[in-house]
């Protein structure tokens, strides 16, 4: 599941201190990534291994799903996203963040709005998907040099189908030194 890893890879990069400041709307993904870096936001961030706890709070289906669709659904849905995350961001990831560091998929994304300023944090980024239908994701939360918390909720629009919320909780803190087997895989859960 996509979304509470772009959740933490969007406030893990926004974790800073409070002097820097970004304000965009109506952006690329990129051009997001190129006020980050102009405004030296990743800089003051502790590079290391940050473990990031990955709750959803609630799931909401479409109304014409069965019930028991729905049930499973949401079930397989709760068990993939309540985990915890390990990422390793290095002092290279600091200085020169790329696209995919904010999202996993920004070929078809962007920002309606990203304000990170005084250790607050709140985004909105749509994607649309090539065959139909949308995804909205709204991040908004604290952040600090070694830890954030942030509230998301992803509306996922399919057609004629109707909406599927989800919202998810993540709290995450810088808890060491990088250990190897966080690098190249974002979504590995802590312990496998």
């Amino acid at each position: 599941m996509k979304h509470p890893i772009l959740i933490a890879c969007t406030a893990a990069l926004a974790a800073c201190n409070k002097g820097p400041e970004v304000d965009v709307k109506n952006a690329s993904v990129g051009e997001v990534v190129q006020q980050v870096r102009e405004s030296g936001a990743g800089a003051t961030i502790s590079p290391g291994r940050w473990e990031s706890r990955v709750t959803i709070v609630d799931i909401q289906m479409p109304a014409g799903i069965p019930p028991q669709f729905a049930a499973q659904l949401k079930k397989r849905m709760a068990e993939a996203g309540d985990h915890t995350v390990a990422t390793c961001i290095s002092a290279a990831d600091l200085k020169k963040p790329t696209p995919s560091f904010l999202a996993a998929n920004t070929k078809n994304c962007r920002f309606d709005h990203y304000t990170m300023s005084g250790g607050k944090i709140d985004a909105k980024m749509t994607c649309t998907a090539p065959q139909g239908g949308s995804m909205t994701m709204t991040t908004t939360g604290t952040y600090s040099s070694d830890s954030y918390e942030t509230t998301g909720t992803m509306i996922v629009s399919a057609g004629g189908m109707g909406d599927r919320t989800t919202k998810t909780h993540t709290e995450s803190h810088r808890v060491g030194e990088c250990t190897g087997d966080e690098m190249n895989a974002r979504n590995k859960e802590v312990g496998q």
